[in-house]
């Protein structure tokens, strides 16, 4: 059996005219709620109210930022405001408890210093254009050095 798969799953279909049902409903409560505040206040004080109704209406209806539609925008920014907030930044740094270090016994003897990062330093040093191995290259050539004498 073949069936046909349904294509613009995206897209709402247009019921009452050129409107989504959803358009339809917003548009009809906005006038509605219009003419209840018509009939019951004087015109001036009327107009001041149903101003920002309506600009609330069309928004709801027909304005999308970021193709999602006003409502999921609205319904975010009050999920914003009534949620509880995380402070990450404001976290409660841990006290880093020092331990006692080790006397140096001899100063002769060169110990590989650690870090973080080996690259880091490698990096670093030549940036400064100083070897941080210098000691032990010096050990090093030295080394050649007698074992070439004694050939």
């Amino acid at each position: 059996m073949r069936f046909q798969v349904p294509q613009f799953i995206e897209v709402e279909d247009k019921i009452f005219g050129p409107f989504t049902f959803k358009q339809f409903i917003y548009l009809a409560g906005g006038a509605g709620i219009s003419f209840i505040l018509y009939k019951a206040l004087p015109l001036f004080f009327a107009i001041l109210f149903i101003s920002p109704i309506l600009v609330l209406t069309l928004a709801l209806a027909f304005y999308k930022i970021n193709k999602k539609p006003f409502v999921a925008i609205l319904e975010s920014a009050f999920r914003y405001t009534l949620q509880k907030k995380l402070y990450i930044w404001k976290k409660e740094e841990k006290k880093i408890k020092k331990k006692a270090q080790a006397p140096h016994t001899d100063p002769l003897i060169v110990v590989p210093r650690l870090s973080d990062s080996k690259l880091k330093d490698i990096a670093w040093s030549l940036d400064v254009h100083e070897s941080i191995y210098a000691g032990q290259e010096g050990e090093q050539k030295k080394r050649a050095r007698q074992i070439k004498s004694r050939r």
